[in-house]
């Protein structure tokens, strides 16, 4: 009931004007800093290990930035699901589309950094693409069909369960579809291995290399940055990567997993509110290493 409470207001608020929305947006984030105690904590925690050159006082600045900024993309994420084609259009920009053009009916991985934009960044793709992504099962089976909805309304998209492994992506990559893949989150030690993320070693599945490896596809770093106020957003498609991935062996796998945590660091670095710092990044710890949350 809850779920669908929520997802009734969200529609009732896209209709308003960015500006309008976007002040809900980041009100409704304060909210959640001052009720969410858990999430507080866990992301103060992660800006204080990755930024430790920080005082408290930027530290706290940046915690109550970044909950504003989450609050304002789940509130806006009504656009995404209900807005035209044409609104969602003109309030996001795309920056280097020449990138992927270039690759047109190429197989193509769109690394996609856990930034609070991920959702309006697919969502404006899908204006022009047909893509696939993975998405994760929501415990709300109302929330589940409305992310499934929003993310599928546009184009012809293809969604995949996370549990349903690597063939359904390799099958869309062969098939030339962008896929919008987020590889950056600990899901565990499965799969994963231990590279620094600034400075701290972090669990990084060790998928980008697998799926590149299998398909042969480019990589094409993809990441949405969010803009104060009415002035909305921007899609940047950067280069595609050069010798990705490099070799078989184990020390270049690590490698090419550096080489992405590196680039994720240098985005963070340029817009740091707007990384997901509420996620447990550092969740798993090598043996013998103090849990941190």
């Amino acid at each position: 009931m809850l779920a669908r409470a929520g997802i009734a207001l969200l529609w009732l608020l896209h209709f308003l004007p960015l500006g309008l929305l976007s002040r809900s947006g980041e009100a409704f984030g304060l909210m959640l800093y001052l009720l969410g105690t858990e999430r507080r904590r866990v992301c103060r925690l992660n800006l204080e290990r990755c930024f430790p050159e920080c005082l408290p006082d930027e530290v706290d600045c940046r915690v109550r930035g970044h909950f504003r900024a989450l609050g304002r993309s789940l509130v806006e994420h009504g656009l995404l699901w209900w807005s035209t084609r044409e609104r969602i259009v003109r309030l996001v920009r795309v920056v280097g589309r020449e990138h992927l053009d270039a690759h047109r009916g190429k197989p193509v991985i769109l690394l996609a950094p856990h930034f609070v934009g991920l959702d309006t960044g697919f969502a404006r793709l899908a204006c022009e693409f047909d893509m696939a992504s993975i998405y994760s099962r929501q415990k709300s089976a109302a929330m589940d069909a409305m992310l499934l909805h929003g993310r599928t309304r546009l184009g012809n998209q293809q969604l995949f369960s996370r549990q349903d492994g690597v063939r359904a992506a390799i099958n869309a990559l062969r098939d030339a579809r962008p896929f919008y893949y987020l590889p950056d989150l600990d899901y565990g030690p499965r799969d994963a291995i231990f590279v620094p993320f600034f400075g701290v070693p972090a669990a990084t599945i060790t998928g980008l290399t697998r799926l590149a490896r299998l398909s042969g596809a480019t990589i094409i770093p993809c990441v949405t940055r969010m803009f104060p106020g009415g002035d909305g957003y921007e899609v940047r498609l950067y280069p595609a990567w050069d010798a990705f991935p490099g070799g078989a062996a184990p020390a270049d796998v690590e490698a090419d997993t550096r080489r992405m945590n590196a680039f994720i660091e240098d985005r963070v670095r340029e817009m740091p509110e707007q990384y997901l710092w509420t996620h447990k990044r550092f969740k798993t710890r090598p043996p013998g290493e103090q849990r941190w949350y």
